[in-house]
């Protein structure tokens, strides 16, 4: 059976699509079959994996709006084992149409445990922001990554996330865990990122990764070439980090299983 990761943070710019695209890469090219759920209007983890949003026909709002299948709508990718539910513009408006379709918090989660057999690990990427997309999403989770960056406004962000978990815990999903805290786009030559990632490691060092991914150019320019870093550049900072951040999260997930 399945494990539904939601990659989540209501503040944008924090490396979250990217690293659930890096992650989504590396746990396939281990092996595992892996499905990337966008669940981001922007649509950023889909053109990141190399699709034309504009010219999708078919999507994740087909499955959240229209009941249509999840195994009607996915995309297979240049990784094998890698699979995408891609957005497009479409994703739009879901926000507004779920309000309208009962039990709204639950579209997502129905939809995915029909496939969750298929799949080793089905990672989501949410909106950065703490809407009904989200909701959904942390509603049929199994658990959550947070990718944090190391700056001044990151610790009330994460309060705040931290809160909307538990209340998604006692009313929706009672078994959704915090997978970890991920440290992102970290510039060691800055003191205040020294000093952000030694509060945040103070407070939740049981959730923390000890990986942190580092700013890295190699990373940041991938996007723009349609492909994951270890399509783009293998041996750079950026990929060496998430292939260790993953291999971390897969000792973590799977040890005594």
């Amino acid at each position: 059976m399945g494990k539904i990761i939601s990659f989540s943070n209501q503040k944008g710019g924090v490396g979250k699509t990217t690293t659930c695209v890096n992650m989504a890469a590396y746990l396939a090219l281990s092996g595992r079959k892996v499905l990337l759920v966008d669940l981001d209007p922007q649509g950023n983890a889909t053109t990141g994996l190399g699709f034309q949003k504009s010219k999708l026909k078919r999507s994740v709002y087909n499955v959240l709006i229209e009941e249509e299948s999840v195994a009607d709508n996915v995309l297979s990718t240049e990784i094998e084992g890698l699979t995408l539910l891609p957005a497009n513009i479409d994703l739009a408006g879901a926000e507004v149409e779920l309000v309208y379709k009962k039990g709204r918090e639950k579209v997502l989660k129905n939809a995915l445990d029909k496939v969750k057999k298929t799949y080793d690990y089905i990672l989501i990427d949410c909106p950065p922001s703490l809407g009904l997309l989200t909701i959904n999403a942390l509603a049929g989770a199994d658990g959550v990554i947070i990718p944090i960056q190391s700056e001044y406004y990151a610790m009330e962000g994460l309060s705040q996330l931290m809160n909307s978990i538990s209340l998604v815990r006692t009313h929706l999903n009672k078994d959704i865990k915090v997978y970890g805290i991920v440290l992102t786009m970290y510039d060691g030559r800055s003191k205040a990122a020294k000093d952000i990632s030694a509060e945040i490691k103070k407070y939740f060092s049981k959730v923390l990764y000890e990986v942190i991914i580092p700013r890295n150019i190699r990373l940041s320019e991938a996007p723009s070439h349609g492909k994951p870093i270890v399509l783009h550049d293998p041996k750079c900072m950026g990929a060496k980090a998430y292939s260790a951040l993953t291999e971390e999260f897969l000792k973590k997930t799977e040890e005594g299983e």
